[in-house]
Order: C-alpha cells, then sequence, then structure tokens
C-alpha cells in the first residue's frame, strides 16, 4: 500500500499535475479534495472531463466516473467488485476505492488517451431490433458500420506512417541534390577566387567584405532582437492597458457600491433564486419525471399493432367529445362577473408566462457564464501546461520540410542576387574612392591657387554665404507666409463666430419652447402609455379567445370538408356503376345479335360453354 502511494504522489508531482504532494499531505486530504484530483487525472484523459465536482450533483459525478472507467476497462479489486459497495465508495470518497483507481490510471495515461480518443470513433451505438426493421434506419446503420470500419482502416494507415519516418529515397535525393550544389559553389568559389588575385590589395578586400558580413550578421540579430522587444513592449502594454481596465472597473464598482444599492441588488438576487428554487425547478424537475415516467411505461409495454392504435384514437375522440361538451355546458352557464375575474386571470397567466421565460433566458444566460468560464480556465490550464511550446506532428512535419525546400530554392535565388549586388557594391565603393581622391586633389590645387593669390579660405566662405543667404531667404519666405495665414485664419474665425451667434439666437429661444413641450409630451406620453398596456392587455385576451374559436371552426369545417370529398368520391362511383348497369341492360334487350355479343352477360356465358366443353373433350380423352 505504501509504494502504491509512493507511486501516486510520485506521478501527480510530475507534469502536466504538477500538484506538490508528500505522503502525509496526500493521504490527509479530504474525500471531496480526493475526488477532485481523481476528476482531474481523467480530464488530463479526456479533456470533456474537465470539470469543477463542485458545481455537479454527487450522482452525476459517479455516474460520469464509472461510465468513463467502464469504457477504458477498469476493474475493481476482488473486494470491491460489488458495483454497489463500488459507487457508494466513489461518492463517500473513500480511499481504498479511489486509491486504485489512480494507480491504474497513472500507470498507462497514454495508453488511455489513445483509447479515450478510438472509443469517440469504435463504440457502436446500441438500435433495438425492432428499430432496425424499417429498411431506412437499417442502411442508416449499415452505412455508419462501414464508416467504423473505414476509420480503423484508416488510423491503422495513419499509425504505420508515423511509426516509420520519411522515405529513404526523398532522403537521398535530397543528400545527392545539396552535394551537387556543394560541388557548384566549390567551382564558383574557386572561379571568384582567380578573379580576386588579379585585384591589387585583395586580401584587405577580403578581410573587409568578411566584416561586413559579420556586421550585417550582427544587424540581423539585433533586428530580430528589436522586434523580440517590441513584442514583449506591446503584450506588457496590453497586460497593462487590461489591468488599468479592471482597476477602473473596480474602482467604479467600489464608487457606486453604496449600501442601499448592494442590498437593492442582493434582494433583487434572492428574490430571482428563490423563484427558480420554489417554483421554476420544481416545475421542470416534476416535468421531467412525468415524462420519465410515461417513457418507462411506453417501454415496460408491448408492441401496439393496427388494433390498439385504434382504439386509442376513439378514446381520444370519445375524449374530445367529453371535452366540448363539458365547453357547451359552461358557455350556457355564461356569468358575467366570471367574464371579469377570467380577464384578470389572463393576464395573470400572461405576466406568470413572461416571468417564465425570462427566468429561462436568465438560466441560459448562467448556464452560457458558467460554460464560457470552465472553457477560459481549460484554456489557461492548457497554456500553462504546455509552456508556450507547440508540439510538432508527422503531417506537419511534412509541411514544414516542404516549405523548407520551397524556401531553400528561394534563399539560393536571393544568395545569388546578393552575391551580385556585392560585387557591384564593391564596384561602386571603388568608384567612390577614385572619385574622392579625385575631389581632394582638386581641392589641393584650388587652395594652392589662393594662397598664390593671397585669397586662402575664398572657397570656403563664398560657399558657406551662399549656403546661409538660400536659408535666411527661405526663412524669411516662411515667416511672411506664416503671418499672412494667420492673419487670414484669425479674420475667418471671428466671422464665423459672428455668424454661428446670429444664427444660434433664434435656435435657443426655439429651444426653450421645445423643452416644455417634450415635459408636457412626456407626461402625456406616460398616460397613454399606461392606457394602452390596460387595451393591449384586454386586446391579448380577446385574441386568445378569438384564435380559439378560429380553430376550433376550422377543425370543424376540415372535418367538414373531408366528409364532402368522401360522399363526391362515392356519388361519382355509383354514377359509374348505374351507367355500366345501364349500358349492360341496353345491350342485353337490344335485337341486333351485335349489340347483344357486346353485353357481359353474353360474354361469361360464351366463356362458360366454352370452359364446359373443354372440360367434356379431357374427360373423353
Amino acid at each position: 500500500m505504501s509504494e502504491q502511494l509512493k507511486f501516486i504522489v510520485e506521478q501527480l508531482n510530475r507534469e502536466p499535475f504538477k500538484k506538490n504532494f508528500n505522503l502525509i499531505t496526500f493521504d490527509s486530504l479530504e474525500p471531496m479534495q480526493l475526488l477532485q484530483i481523481l476528476n482531474d487525472v481523467l480530464a488530463e484523459i479526456d479533456p470533456k472531463q474537465a470539470i469543477d465536482i463542485r458545481e455537479e450533483m454527487p450522482e452525476q459525478t459517479v455516474k460520469r466516473i464509472c461510465a468513463l472507467l467502464g469504457m477504458l476497462k477498469y476493474k475493481p479489486p476482488g473486494n470491491l467488485s460489488d458495483v454497489s459497495s463500488f459507487r457508494q465508495g466513489l461518492v463517500t470518497g473513500s480511499k481504498p476505492v479511489i486509491h486504485p483507481i489512480l494507480h491504474w490510471l497513472l500507470q498507462r495515461v497514454p495508453e488511455l488517451k489513445k483509447r479515450t480518443y478510438l472509443a469517440r470513433f469504435l463504440v457502436k451505438l446500441e438500435v433495438p431490433a425492432d428499430f432496425l426493421q424499417d429498411d431506412i434506419i437499417n442502411d442508416t446503420y449499415h452505412q455508419y458500420e462501414e464508416l467504423v470500419e473505414g476509420f480503423k482502416t484508416y488510423h491503422k494507415e495513419c499509425e504505420q506512417l508515423r511509426t516509420s519516418g520519411f522515405s529513404t529515397a526523398e532522403i537521398r535525393r535530397d543528400i545527392s541534390a545539396m552535394e551537387e550544389e556543394k560541388d557548384q559553389l566549390i567551382k564558383r568559389v574557386e572561379r571568384l577566387k582567380k578573379r580576386v588575385e588579379s585585384v591589387s590589395n585583395h586580401q584587405r578586400m577580403l578581410e573587409q567584405a568578411r566584416q561586413l558580413r559579420v556586421e550585417k550578421e550582427r544587424e540581423e540579430a539585433l533586428t530580430q532582437q528589436k522586434q523580440e522587444q517590441k513584442n514583449q513592449l506591446f503584450q506588457a502594454e496590453q497586460r497593462l492597458l487590461r489591468s488599468e481596465q479592471q482597476l477602473k472597473d473596480l474602482r467604479q464598482a467600489a464608487a457606486d457600491a453604496n449600501p442601499e444599492s448592494l442590498m437593492k441588488r442582493l434582494e433583487e438576487e434572492i428574490k430571482i433564486n428563490s423563484y427558480m428554487v420554489s417554483e421554476k425547478l420544481p416545475k421542470e424537475l416534476e416535468g421531467m419525471r412525468r415524462t420519465v415516467q410515461f417513457l418507462q411505461k411506453v417501454a415496460s409495454e408491448p408492441a401496439m399493432g393496427q388494433a390498439d392504435l385504434q382504439e386509442l384514437e376513439d378514446k381520444i375522440k370519445e375524449a374530445d367529445s367529453q371535452i366540448n361538451q363539458l365547453i357547451e355546458k359552461r358557455m350556457m352557464r355564461y356569468d358575467p362577473m366570471d367574464d371579469k375575474l377570467s380577464l384578470y386571470r389572463q393576464q395573470a397567466s400572461i405576466i406568470a408566462r413572461r416571468k417564465e421565460s425570462k427566468a429561462e433566458e436568465l438560466q441560459e444566460a448562467r448556464e452560457e457564464l458558467a460554460a464560457a468560464e470552465r472553457e477560459l480556465r481549460q484554456r489557461t490550464n492548457q497554456t500553462q501546461g504546455s509552456d508556450g511550446e507547440e508540439v510538432i506532428r508527422g503531417d506537419e512535419m511534412k509541411r514544414l520540410v516542404a516549405k523548407l525546400r520551397s524556401k531553400g530554392t528561394v534563399y539560393k535565388k536571393k544568395r545569388q542576387e546578393i552575391a551580385e549586388l556585392k560585387a557591384d557594391y564593391g564596384v561602386v565603393q571603388r568608384t567612390e574612392e577614385i572619385l574622392k581622391q579625385r575631389h581632394d586633389a582638386v581641392q589641393q590645387k584650388l587652395q594652392a591657387v589662393e594662397a598664390e593669390k593671397g585669397i586662402s579660405g575664398y572657397s570656403d566662405t563664398q560657399e558657406e554665404l551662399e549656403r546661409v543667404s538660400a536659408i535666411k531667404s527661405e526663412l524669411d519666405e516662411k515667416k511672411g507666409r506664416t503671418l499672412d495665414d494667420m492673419s487670414e485664419m484669425v479674420k475667418k474665425l471671428n466671422s464665423m463666430i459672428v455668424e454661428k451667434k446670429s444664427a444660434l439666437a433664434p435656435i435657443i429661444k426655439e429651444l426653450r419652447s421645445l423643452r416644455q413641450q417634450s415635459q408636457e409630451l412626456g407626461q402625456e406620453y406616460e398616460e397613454k402609455k399606461a392606457q394602452y398596456e390596460s387595451c393591449a392587455a384586454g386586446l391579448e385576451s380577446n385574441r386568445s379567445k378569438l384564435e380559439q374559436e378560429v380553430k376550433a371552426l376550422r377543425d370543424e369545417m376540415a372535418q367538414k370538408e373531408n366528409r364532402y370529398h368522401h360522399i363526391n368520391t362515392m356519388s361519382q362511383i355509383l354514377e359509374m356503376q348505374i351507367q355500366r348497369a345501364a349500358e349492360e341492360m341496353k345491350a342485353y334487350v337490344s335485337p341486333d345479335p351485335q349489340e347483344k355479343k357486346k353485353a357481359m352477360r353474353e360474354v361469361y356465358m360464351k366463356n362458360i360453354s366454352e370452359q364446359e366443353l373443354l372440360g367434356k373433350v379431357r374427360k373423353v380423352c
């Protein structure tokens, strides 16, 4: 038992659980905490199990865990073979029940993950044999079985591809291509060396090119580091903005959180929760119970035939007739006071329906919020567990290799272009040096001539004066334009202000009178709104009555139409029969022998005589 506990504690302290337990703290856990640890281990195997058991009923928790353990083919130890005692141990969080489960699960986590994944597709649905007698359901079920078998074959092929690795032929082709590229590069380097040896100071130029390459690599590294720091700065700014927004919301909530508003909010929440607990949830529970009882009753009864269905239809018709009779009796005992009370009853029923709809919307919103919070916790746990590293799978590796190959070809082209640009850069740099040398020689000659003439520095002074005068003229032009623009802008603003004041004066006067009218209209609107709501409630009740009457009249009209069509069809059939009988009678009474032969009686008599002759011939033979 101590070895079992030691193994469980070691596994829980590792990735991805990181529980930081020792034997004493693990053994002193409460039953609820122990159940939560078991649920966390199951959630690592099947992410659908990532649920806080405090938000779930104990029966649902035990049912969910038992279903998953059954799918994983877990067998309890010999002393816990009784199912009821095993379930009771799970409900109470018993250590003799949960410790063996944890030990068994932690020994084979990767295998159980794979089994859970396959169970989603390989565990077949159980369809009753009675339903399979339907052709459509039977064909659909056969298609489902074929899809399951296809999934098995595809999964086996996928596993074989994962274990086989890359193709050796592809690797050999890549190696041969790289060797060819290597030979080409060596030849190209030799040619360049021969070309460079003829240039003077080629060693110094090569050293400078090497330094340039090193500096460029350093520049790229610094650029990448700068980009990373920018990304980190952006993330930090985003976190800061979120924190500031949270702080702002908390301060705003704290500013609005006076005792009266808090008490009012708590009273509203208590009213909503009390309504949910005392009215809505019991009604839903009772409805579900009735549905379950009805379904159990239907399932326990034998299969119904056409006679049973006809008997049920007769009972339904009899019940409908009794209901119609009771409605007629109630209408005969019509009382005006009851009509007034029915109006209020209908208004109360409308309010109750609205209340129930709002309660359902509230419950759906709470469920969506809980689901979003669970998903957020799950995503957070996944992010914390992965440490930002992404696992590359087989197909992703193939795509990455293909991408690298395409980028390799692009890289080769770009590298060739860079080599050509470097050669051009060397030529341009050499040209620049030659031009600088010529410029320096010309400057020296000019300075010597100025020294001979006694005007040393004249050219520099002349260039400086020309540059300063040009700058001064540009500044004077900018100042003049700026002053003119500012004066024009001031004039325009003054004129616009005067125009706006003169235009707004009558509007302000009208606005004062309109504000007073708005207040009067608001009061009138509230009064009309109250009248409208009361009138709408009465019209709603009358509309519901009229809808019921229209529905009854439509049903009666449909029955009458069916009866009319039936009688019309029967009359047409009778007319055809009468017409056929008249034609037969006419042919039978007709003195023309040809017409008599057309009569059915003559045809049948002829057939009878022929058959009798055939019978006599067979007897003689």
